[in-house]
């Protein structure tokens, strides 16, 4: 089962409709000198309906550390609000994009789940880390709930007119609120691989290696990098968040 939602910025309207909606991601923030002007009447409208919020910083080249403070303190947050990086200008590397996830988690990890947003081409071809933070929230214009990707995803952005339309993993409004309010330990509320695997979650600790995971869960190696897009499963690194599939 999936949750339904869209994502706005300020080509939409303040008084979108909820109708049939669970969760609204807002664009909040653009390198370090953009605010989304209809940003905070987006959030109100949205919470007004009582859907699932969270907001998103579109990256640019130049620092990471301070566009990661510019995002926290402009976008109309709240405790458990998801906040995701807007990966899509070629000027950002894998490696900025994976700072500024690094940051905004260090500023704000306690509180929030942290995550990545990218179409397909810049997960397949730009990355080279399988790092979306807490959760990948992947674009390709394919039919719902089914993002050409071997990695596990969160949420998938379907299509893109008349709105920007997408689903999340999530039984329903009350698991992705639970996931998000980081009251729920598992990563999509009981998600289930493209192959029908039950899935869980692990944080790589210093000195982890994949095979030692695979043995610690009763998995293979090679069932980790598929789940989680690895290409090299000698590089991984600690901090990371590992979908289990068993």
């Amino acid at each position: 089962m999936t949750v339904k939602g869209i994502d706005v910025s300020s080509y939409q309207s303040a008084t979108f409709s909820t109708s049939g909606l669970d969760f609204v991601f807002v664009k909040a923030t653009e390198g370090t000198s953009y605010v989304n002007p209809k940003m905070r009447d987006q959030v109100a409208h949205a919470r007004a309906a009582g859907l699932v919020v969270g907001s998103y910083h579109f990256l640019r080249p130049g620092s990471m550390t301070a566009q990661a403070a510019y995002f926290v303190e402009k976008c109309a947050s709240v405790e458990g609000d998801p906040l995701f990086a807007d990966w899509e200008d070629p000027g950002v590397s894998c490696a900025d994009k994976d700072r500024f996830l690094a940051e905004v988690k260090r500023l704000r990890g306690k509180t929030h789940r942290v995550g990545l947003y990218c179409n397909l081409d810049y997960w397949t071809r730009r990355d080279t880390t399988s790092n979306a933070g807490d959760a990948l929230w992947i674009a390709d214009y394919v039919t719902a709930g089914k993002p050409r990707i071997s990695a596990a995803w969160t949420f998938h952005q379907h299509a893109d007119r008349p709105l920007d339309t997408n689903v999340g993993k999530f039984a329903n409004r009350a698991a992705l609120r639970a996931w998000a309010t980081k009251s729920s330990s598992g990563s999509t509320g009981g998600s289930t691989s493209s192959s029908g695997s039950k899935t869980t979650t692990y944080k790589v600790k210093s000195g982890d290696t994949l095979s030692g995971i695979a043995t610690k869960f009763g998995t293979t190696v090679a069932k980790l990098s598929k789940a989680n897009g690895i290409s090299n499963p000698n590089r991984i690194y600690a901090g990371q968040t590992l979908n289990i599939v068993k």
